[in-house]
């Protein structure tokens, strides 16, 4: 059995291709995380996933309007295209993320006694909330 060269050729293309999107996804998200810093949820993965959508739908949005760009994600366009998505997908999700409520680490000391002392830190809790 022989192995069809045109296949493997590809394959080999496909891989290189998929691998490139995962180096320029990663790039693009810490870039665009890096333009709005702050706290936000997941680590790698997400800054990965979000570096890889934000460059389809970066680049995605580019070609639609303008057909005639030839818009590949290595390249300057497609740099600033993709951070452009992944910057707009963070700031989506900060958006939307607004009304959730905050944890609040409270710690009351030993010597905290009486109704006084609850009525200070529930009132502190309220206050930050």
């Amino acid at each position: 059995m022989t192995i069809d060269p045109q296949w493997t050729a590809m394959v080999e293309r496909s891989l290189h291709e998929f691998l490139e999107w995962v180096g320029f996804g990663t790039v693009v998200g810490l870039t665009a995380k890096a333009i709005m810093p702050g706290k936000d949820p997941g680590g790698a993965v997400a800054t990965l996933l979000m570096g890889i959508i934000g460059t389809v739908i970066g680049c995605g949005t580019l070609g639609f309007f303008m057909p005639q760009a030839k818009v590949t994600p290595i390249s300057l366009g497609g740099f600033i295209a993709g951070t452009s998505g992944a910057f707009l997908l963070l700031a989506m999700y900060r958006v939307l993320s607004v009304g959730q409520r905050k944890q609040i680490d409270v710690w009351v000391s030993p010597m905290a006694q009486g109704r006084q002392r609850q009525s200070e830190i529930r009132e502190t809790v309220r206050r930050s909330a």
